[in-house]
């Protein structure tokens, strides 16, 4: 079974930088894309950042400039660097990885990132 473990969320003040790390492992035989979501209480999740197994990479307005997705494949890994965080960047931060056959998309449980003084 696949597994999708986040870490690296936590609080830091406007201005500042923090990086999320998504891990997979499980019964992985190929990951296509991966990215990451985020959602707000009472909103619906919104898409972040894109990033496909060969590199190519896309990003919400609200972020681009501010936010780089990246991956090791060798890993099973992407990876969130964000800066400039805005209080508005405050949400549950989730992954998910992409794979040919099922279960097709796999989630990960989610990490909490509160952007505040």
């Amino acid at each position: 079974q696949v597994q999708l473990v986040e870490s690296g969320g936590g609080l830091v003040q406007p201005g500042g930088l923090l990086r999320l790390s998504c891990a997979a492992s499980g019964g992985i035989f190929r990951i296509n894309g991966m990215g990451w979501y985020r959602q707000v209480p009472g909103k619906q999740r919104e898409l972040v950042a894109v990033i496909a197994r060969g590199g190519s990479t896309g990003y919400a307005d609200s972020v681009k400039g501010r936010f780089t997705i990246s991956r090791d494949n060798a890993k099973n890994t992407v990876y969130l660097q964000m800066s400039s965080l805005k209080p508005e960047d405050t949400a549950v931060y989730y992954c998910y990885a992409d794979f040919s056959v099922s279960p097709f998309r796999s989630w990960g449980q989610g990490t909490q990132v509160t952007v505040s003084s």
